[in-house]
């Protein structure tokens, strides 16, 4: 008897059953819920194998649907891993690229652009301050002070400080300048622009201030900076922090007017502006230097040490005028030229030996400490700047030809006309006469327009020879040449070549006009006769000083023959009979005891603002003493409105006191001789 199959174990597992269509739409119908519900309990238990029969003859087992079934054990596909490696090597290398930029610019940083980050940090860290050289001083010969310097302070500031970044607020410009404008006598507005200006750590704010000033900025910052400090929490800024001082050395004058038309002037940037201050500017100024030093909030950092280059001072200047001479001629020509109410004037000393400039006085003139109040016409040096027809002074050029060629001497006898026609003009004296018979010495002492013209016109058979013959002595004494000062705006004067003279030109060039100099000009022709007919360059610097103390002696002056000696001697003693002979011109020049050699000077003047015609130029030259000379003077004034306007009445009292201070401040004594007399008037003979 076959045995029956036993009922599986409640643990053991059912061998599905193959679903009929109903049972397959009732599993569809099913609700997941009541599937786990209907789902019969595992309870673990040891299992036990199916019979045999049952594992004979069994099918397969068909998948089971449904959302709860899962499949059988060992049944569908392996899960396979991916290998990591990969993405390790691709983090790897990220990494290492992005440490690669940090290393790369690390190294550009610390090597490559070091200097230039430290440049950068240094610009907020540390500020640099220049430090300006003393300029040199300016001394007469004998060492006392023209031109010296004294303390002064220009007051700056570091914008970057006022910004509200630092002082935590929006208007500490406008609070600075408000506070500083009483002190610079400035404007707020101003001051604040300056304070409020971007990409910039400095600014000047105000030039050349007193020690006074500065010390009263100085006790404000420290009282600002003082309750800054006490304020709680830092609520309380210091608007004037970012605020500076540069010592420098002003510029003073202490005679004042005395020769400031040499000496000039330092404009507010602390450049000669004019006179011997601009021409030696380079060797006055000498060279800035600067420090720099930390900073925080506006104060040195004292502990982080300070880089200095010091400043080389200018080199000091020696001049050659006396003091108590340029005094002398400064006063005589101030006090003419307003006594007869004129426009300018000049006087100009001379040793006639050295060619040294003792004296360059002009007037009007100005005080160099207070530019300001002074015409901007006035400051020049008029003495070398002018050129005007100098007239008859300049006779004696043309005698020096008439006399060098042999064409004459002072004895020959010259017959002068009331009037003489020459090309389109007719020619007369600057008084109506009679016919004249004069000798040459008459012609000059008498200052005869018409007897000059018949002399120089024997210089050559023709008008045309004659005239460069006359050019050739013109240019040798230095009309149209530099003077050799090479002062600011120096003047060469004007004469034209021979072959452009006009007409009249040819006939009133050898009595002084149709040609110009300046007043050095002037006064050193009279110097190259007293000098036995060596002219030698007028010179103003004695030598200089620098630094180490060692005196440089200015170079010698340049030296150059125009006459001979000979001649040179007969031209004085004819200047002399200008002066002595009470037929002369010049006798308001002579000086008790001396022997005086002088020439007077009347010329047109040509107007500058119209370029015709209009007024006159007063002017008397010479030197002293006649027979040994030392000391040329000359004057000239410009257009004289009030009483006479002839040389010897307006020139030829200021030659003579000049002259007479000039020979007692030297103690040049008197040469005992006694003078010469040569004849003015033809036939009259006089002992020489």
């Amino acid at each position: 008897m076959s045995e029956r199959p036993r009922r599986p174990d409640r643990g053991a597992r059912r061998s599905p059953r193959p679903a009929s269509g109903q049972d397959r739409a009732a599993d569809r119908d099913r609700t997941p819920d009541r599937d786990r519900a209907a789902k019969p309990r595992r309870v673990p238990g040891p299992g036990r194998p199916a019979p045999a029969a049952a594992s004979r003859g069994a099918r397969p087992p068909a998948a089971r649907r449904g959302g709860g079934s899962r499949p059988p054990r060992g049944g569908g596909a392996r899960l396979r891993l991916v290998n990591p490696r990969p993405r390790l090597r691709l983090v790897a290398v990220g990494l290492t690229l992005v440490m690669l930029v940090f290393t790369v610019r690390l190294l550009q940083v610390q090597a490559v652009d070091a200097s230039a980050f430290a440049d950068k940090a240094a610009v907020n860290r540390y500020i640099t301050v220049p430090l300006a050289a003393e300029r040199g001083t300016i001394s007469a010969r004998d060492g006392s002070a023209l031109a010296s310097t004294v303390d002064a302070h220009d007051i700056t500031a570091d914008p970057y400080l006022f910004g509200p970044e630092q002082t935590k607020i929006d208007d500490a410009p406008e609070r600075a300048a408000e506070l500083l404008a009483p002190l610079l006598d400035k404007k707020p507005a101003e001051l604040a622009g300056k304070l409020s200006r971007k990409g910039t750590r400095y600014v000047l704010l105000a030039r050349q201030q007193t020690p006074q000033t500065w010390r009263k900025i100085k006790k404000l910052k420290a009282r600002l900076a003082d309750e800054a400090a006490a304020a709680p929490g830092g609520g309380k800024p210091d608007v004037l922090a970012g605020i500076y001082q540069e010592k420098h050395a002003k510029r003073v004058y202490p005679n004042k007017e005395l020769a400031a038309t040499v000496l000039g002037f330092v404009n507010s940037a602390g450049k000669g502006g004019a006179g011997l201050e601009a021409k030696l500017n380079s060797t006055l100024a000498g060279k800035d230097g600067k420090v720099t030093y930390a900073q925080s909030g506006g104060r040195q950092v004292p502990t982080a040490g300070v880089r200095e280059q010091a400043a080389e001072p200018g080199s000091d200047v020696e001049l050659t005028l006396d003091r108590d001479i340029q005094w002398s001629a400064q006063q005589a020509i101030s006090d003419q030229v307003a006594e007869s109410h004129a426009d300018s004037g000049y006087v100009v000393v001379q040793d006639t030996r050295t060619g040294q400039l003792l004296g360059m006085a002009s007037a009007p003139g100005f005080d160099p400490n207070d530019i300001r109040g002074a015409k901007v016409d006035s400051f020049g040096s008029p003495a070398v700047q002018d050129a005007y027809e100098p007239g008859s002074t300049s006779k004696v050029m043309s005698m020096a030809a008439v006399l060098e060629e042999g064409k004459a001497t002072p004895r020959t006898a010259v017959t002068v006309p009331n009037r003489l026609k020459r090309a389109d003009r007719s020619f007369a004296d600057d008084i109506d006469h009679s016919t004249w018979h004069l000798t040459l010495n008459g012609v000059l002492a008498k200052s005869s327009n018409i007897g000059t013209i018949l002399a120089t016109e024997q210089l050559g058979s023709t008008q045309q020879q004659a005239n460069k013959v006359l050019y050739r002595y013109l240019r040798k004494f230095g009309i149209g040449r530099p003077t050799g000062l090479d002062f600011p705006g120096e003047t060469n004067g004007l004469l034209a070549e021979p072959g452009k003279w006009s007409a009249s030109q040819q006939y009133t060039i050898p009595f002084g006009q149709g040609l110009s100099l300046n007043a050095v000009q002037a006064a050193s022709i009279y110097s190259t006769i007293a000098n036995g007919g060596e002219r030698i360059a007028p010179t103003l610097v004695r030598g200089t000083t620098g630094p180490d103390g060692r005196f440089r002696p200015a170079d010698a002056p340049d030296k150059r023959r125009v006459v001979s000696e000979k001649t040179a001697r007969t031209l004085s003693r004819m200047l002399e009979s200008v002066v002595s002979d009470m037929e002369g011109t010049g006798t308001t020049a002579k000086i008790p005891g001396y022997r005086v050699a002088g020439k007077t000077g009347t010329a047109n003047r040509v107007d500058p603002e119209t370029g015709r015609y209009h007024g006159y130029t007063s002017s008397f030259a010479g030197f002293a003493p006649a027979d040994k000379p030392r000391i040329t003077v000359y004057c000239a004034v410009q257009n004289p409105k009030k009483g006479s306007y002839f040389g010897s009445d307006v020139c030829g009292p200021v030659y003579k006191k000049v002259m007479k201070f000039s020979l007692k401040t030297l103690q040049i004594p008197p040469t005992g001789a006694k003078p010469a007399k040569l004849p003015v008037l033809a036939g009259k003979s006089r002992d020489d």
